[in-house]
């Protein structure tokens, strides 16, 4: 695991997506002519998104023959609410970064019974599987360690399924909603296992909130109790904080040497 700490959100966003057009740069030097993103939504990522748009601009990067997954939906939300991560990743992904809307995928949390539920969470890591898995999947930590929305007690070796939201983070999530009452209780997540099968996981958190699950992610006890410390069984994750979310590290003198000699 590769830890960076910068000062800045600016600089933190601008290292995460280095680390993405790399991991991006690498899929297509190996034959993959349509490299697969994991799509991240929440705060987190938002910095990072912002960066690639820019570097599409300038011709560093193309997204138009990608394919984008994202990690996790609502349910029961209607089509077209606007803090479906379907509609979320289409306003700060598919346009800013020019991928194509037709390859944009979304886990389906429109199922009306938990075996509707099911089959579209199978339905999904097959076609996960069939896009030849995610060369760079990117990542946000919330406050009690989930990542997607593998709650803690999340199985580490868990597929895509239907999971039910803890109070915590619908309490956290409940400011994109109109109420608390609003935010739904259930989700469609790919699972843990699913996460570790990419190639490169690229982890950006920041701020004070984050500090303890990320500080229980990258030094803790490999544990269903943080489930984002399933990076630590990851042979190329590569995790880029602020000051604020590094906070609780105890080994930050090494992850500050390190970065230096690379």
């Amino acid at each position: 695991m590769e830890v960076f700490v910068l000062p800045t959100a600016k600089q933190v966003a601008e290292r995460a997506a280095r680390v993405v057009i790399e991991g991006v740069r690498a899929a297509l030097a190996s034959g993959r002519s349509e490299p697969v993103i994991g799509l991240a939504t929440g705060s987190s990522p938002v910095g990072l998104y912002a960066v690639l748009a820019g570097a599409v601009e300038a011709g560093e990067v193309s997204f138009e023959r990608a394919h984008g997954f994202a990690l996790d939906e609502y349910v029961g939300l209607p089509p077209g609410h606007p803090e479906s991560y379907r509609e979320v990743l289409l306003r700060e992904v598919c346009g800013p970064l020019g991928l194509p809307p037709e390859r944009l995928h979304v886990p389906d949390g429109s199922g009306e019974s938990e075996e509707a539920l099911a089959a579209g969470a199978a339905s999904y890591e097959r076609r996960i599987a069939e896009a030849g898995g995610v060369d760079v999947q990117i990542l946000g930590i919330g406050a009690n360690g989930h990542l997607g929305f593998n709650e803690p007690g999340s199985a580490l070796t868990s597929r895509t399924r239907v999971k039910r939201l803890s109070e915590r983070t619908r309490r956290d999530n409940a400011r994109f909603f109109d109420s608390l009452d609003a935010v739904p209780t259930h989700c469609v997540t790919q699972g843990l296992g699913t996460v570790l099968d990419a190639r490169r996981l690229v982890l950006v958190a920041s701020g004070a909130g984050k500090a303890a699950a990320v500080a229980s992610a990258v030094e803790g006890p490999l544990s269903a109790s943080c489930p984002a410390s399933v990076l630590q069984w990851h042979a190329d994750a590569v995790v880029v904080l602020d000051e604020a979310a590094a906070a609780g590290l105890a080994n930050r003198d090494y992850y500050d040497a390190s970065a230096a000699g690379l």
